[in-house]
């Protein structure tokens, strides 16, 4: 009993132990996570998945033939897969393709618990006339006479009304036409079932899908992989494809804006042309009539042959001089957020490249700006816009400069072959200019009537920026919930988190329980463990020990009895046993009643002393009237032992009982007194066991004083009340030894719910065929046995 126990720690099959005795909480706790969760499974809608793929079609992808009609692919810029999946992710093109399929108004039937969605197999099709964009929910029953319960819940009642079909209907949901849907044939399905209508603000739609919607790029491919979860796998097909067809619309628009700007320039220049080739024409003609019918040609012949080659190149340098002032004017007279007419083929490469990326770029921006004005990636496409705008001036500059510089250099030419000529006419001088005019005029309107014939064909002709590969597919079974994973969560979570707070409360729970909580801390012996009994409160005096008892409380008692012998043997006998404890309400008085009735029926001669002298509780729980006590025999020395010593007052014989009379003021010095001692030898001669309840030990001195009469000192700790870090204390006061032959009990340990595997059973009447068995009880006892336990 003296030795300390090796193993400090908690063994694996004492934890799983103790667990399986919490199997009803385990069963509880299993009942509603499972059914909490089937419930979940059965109420929660069932969601699918559409996925599909498509290709993103870049410069190198592009193989349209118009490529070989026009030159504008050799300026398009290089595409973003990045930047295209921001777009695919946008709000304003969700917007435009869930309000294209009324995708923000649900059509729902409840079967069950589930509220399962329609979406195209709804019988019923609602419109909204002058839509608030509010959220609203109703429901519709159609009725054998063919028309429909409308019903709404408010706030105080349930609104009902019977509305027609294809007609505009005042309802609290605002002003409705029900019509049948394109599938009305199933609509005998429907009748007398109310079919929910839900409808969604369109920015709430938009935020659900696009929270359920992924866009990845394959790899490092041009590739999208694209999936859609949704209550309905139509719709979800149906939301993938109308978002890459809204998507394609949108960039068709565009490229179709930069080409009616570029043919609105065209048609601007073609029509000033005109004007001034009738302007030259007219000229000529009135020379020709003033000249009588000269031809100047003729009369110039030497001179055209001497400046043919000036001519001809300051006529190609004019063209293209008057080209580009005419863009450049354009270029500074327009908005900075306007397109830039391009591939006109009016001006060199490098113009067209950079006007043609500064358009592309425009494009982008705006499209981006239309989702968020803040996105980073709009800041930086202006950076670069203002970049390329600056740009395309100073090459505007740079190009009239160099035009300016040959122009004179040829002019000057020019003019020194006019000076040899000056013998011409004047009106042969008029001729020619007049003919050089009209030469220019007409190469440049040819030039523009095929490059808008090019910009036709290329509006015509252009191609979707996304192709499909794989359209929407996906087999048509829900994803989630499933009733496997519901259950295995509710299953997991049944037995996961009773463990975790058991085992916490295992970690945590300091307090003393068991004998192995003592002695794995202490070398303080514990000489018995008192079972908790649920009949201490009923029993009379708290006497609940029975001389032919089988319960636990009788066999535990006895044991005390026993160990009690083992420790007087071989020495003197320990006659004299005091109780103590640290806090009131461990169990003293309940321990020194119960054991005193056990010797008793060994025959022993017991006396029980109350020597709390301040509170008295053995006296005051023997409820017998003794009103002389050990206060008057300490402070009265004509008061005898045979005054205050009470026989068979608690209906068993041999025991006897001194009472602590009453309240003492100056409890210390009374038992200090010698007549205590001497009261103590006296009663030695006459008993066998003398039994004191003594006052709780560190609370005040009286414990201390009182030891100095005993032979073993009993210290009572009471189960699920001490703290272990408090088993340091007992130690010490036991190396100290403050009280004499210092022992333990274990007072109210409940067996059934210790924390270990470790304890004991009490009597032959629990587990070896003595006494009453439940095996000899009816079924319906032995189920009542049962539940009175639990």
């Amino acid at each position: 009993m003296n030795q300390i126990s090796d193993n400090k720690g908690l063994n694996v099959l004492d934890v799983l132990k103790y667990l399986s005795r919490q199997w009803k909480w385990y069963l509880l706790s299993l009942i509603v996570f499972c059914g909490y969760y089937y419930y979940n499974y059965s109420a929660s809608p069932f969601t699918y998945v559409k996925r599909q793929t498509v290709l993103v079609k870049t410069n190198t992808s592009n193989t349209l033939s118009v490529a070989k009609l026009t030159r504008q692919n050799y300026y398009a810029p290089t595409i973003n897969v990045n930047a295209e999946i921001l777009q695919l992710k946008s709000k304003t093109l969700m917007g435009m393709t869930v309000e294209k399929l009324n995708a923000h108004i649900n059509y729902g039937i409840k079967e069950g618990l589930r509220m399962n969605e329609l979406y195209k197999n709804s019988p019923l099709r609602v419109d909204f006339v002058n839509d608030s964009d509010n959220y609203t929910k109703f429901g519709l029953e159609i009725q054998p006479n063919g028309k429909v319960r409308f019903s709404q819940q408010t706030e105080s009642e349930l609104f009902e009304q019977d509305l027609e079909l294809n007609k505009i209907q005042k309802t609290p949901a605002g002003n409705i036409i029900v019509r049948k849907s394109d599938n009305a044939g199933t609509i005998n399905k429907f009748i007398n079932k109310k079919i929910i209508v839900e409808k969604l603000p369109l920015d709430v739609a938009v935020n659900k899908y696009l929270a359920n919607l992924q866009v990845e790029q394959m790899e490092d491919v041009a590739m999208l992989d694209m999936n859609l979860k949704d209550q309905s796998p139509d719709r979800a097909a149906d939301i993938l494809i109308g978002l890459v067809q809204m998507y394609n619309d949108e960039s068709i628009r565009d490229k179709n804006k930069i080409a009616e700007v570029t043919a609105d320039f065209i048609r601007e220049r073609i029509k000033i042309i005109e004007q001034d080739l009738g302007s030259i024409e007219g000229s000529i003609e009135n020379i020709k009539t003033s000249n009588l019918g000269l031809d100047v040609k003729e009369a110039g012949q030497q001179y055209w042959s001497e400046t043919r080659e000036y001519k001809s190149s300051s006529k190609d340098l004019e063209i293209s001089k008057k080209l580009v002032e005419d863009m450049r004017q354009r270029f500074i007279a327009s908005n900075k957020d306007e397109l830039i007419p391009s591939n006109t083929g009016l001006l060199d490469q490098t113009i067209e490249a950079q006007i043609a990326e500064y358009n592309s770029l425009l494009l982008k921006r705006n499209r981006l700006m239309e989702g968020s004005s803040s996105n980073p990636v709009v800041e930086e496409l202006n950076t670069t816009l203002r970049i390329i705008h600056e740009g395309i001036l100073k090459a505007f500059d740079n190009v009239i400069m160099g035009y300016n510089i040959k122009i004179a250099n040829l002019k000057r030419e020019e003019n020194e072959a006019i000076n040899r000529a000056r013998s011409l006419p004047s009106k042969q001088r008029m001729m020619l200019s007049a003919e050089r005019q009209q030469k220019v005029k007409e190469e440049l309107y040819i030039l523009l009537l095929n490059r808008r014939e090019e910009n036709a064909i290329s509006q015509a002709m252009e191609d979707d920026n996304i192709r499909f590969i794989d359209a929407a597919y996906g087999p048509n079974v829900p994803v989630s919930p499933t009733k496997l994973t519901k259950v295995a969560l509710g299953l997991g979570l049944g037995l996961i988190i009773p463990t975790i707070i058991f085992l916490l409360d295992l970690i945590f729970n300091n307090k003393i329980y068991s004998r192995r909580d003592v002695e794995n801390s202490t070398s303080v012996p514990v000489i018995a463990e008192i079972p908790l009994s649920k009949s201490v409160k009923s029993a009379s005096r708290g006497i609940i020990v029975s001389e032919q008892g089988v319960d636990e409380i009788s066999e535990a008692f006895r044991i005390f009895r026993t160990n009690l012998g083992f420790l007087s043997a071989g020495e003197r006998d320990a006659k004299v046993i005091t109780f103590s404890s640290f806090y009131v309400g461990a169990g003293k008085t309940f321990s020194i009643l119960n054991l005193g009735v056990s010797l008793s029926f060994l025959k022993k001669k017991v006396i029980l002393i109350d020597l709390d002298l301040r509170k008295g509780t053995l006296t005051n729980r023997t409820n017998v009237p003794m009103p002389t006590g050990m206060t008057h025999y300490l402070a009265d020395s004509k008061i005898t032992a045979d005054q205050i010593i009470y026989k068979d007052r608690l209906g068993f014989p041999g025991l006897d009982i001194i009472p602590v009379g009453i309240i003492a003021p100056n409890p210390v010095e009374l038992l200090l007194s010698k007549r205590l001692d001497s009261l103590i030898e006296q009663l030695r001669e006459q008993y066998d066991y003398i039994l004191i309840d003594s006052v709780p030990l560190g609370i005040v001195a009286d414990g201390s004083i009182v030891n100095r009469v005993s032979d073993v000192s009993v210290f009572v700790i009471r189960s699920g009340v001490m703290d272990k870090r408090e088993l340091a204390t007992i130690q010490k006061v036991h190396d100290e030894k403050t009280l004499t032959n210092m022992n333990l009990i274990i007072n109210g340990v409940n067996f059934k719910k210790l924390k270990y595997g470790y304890g004991y059973s009490y009597g032959y009447g629990y587990g070896y065929g003595y006494g009453e068995h439940l095996d000899n009880k009816s079924i319906w006892k032995k189920l009542k046995a049962f539940f009175q336990k639990a």
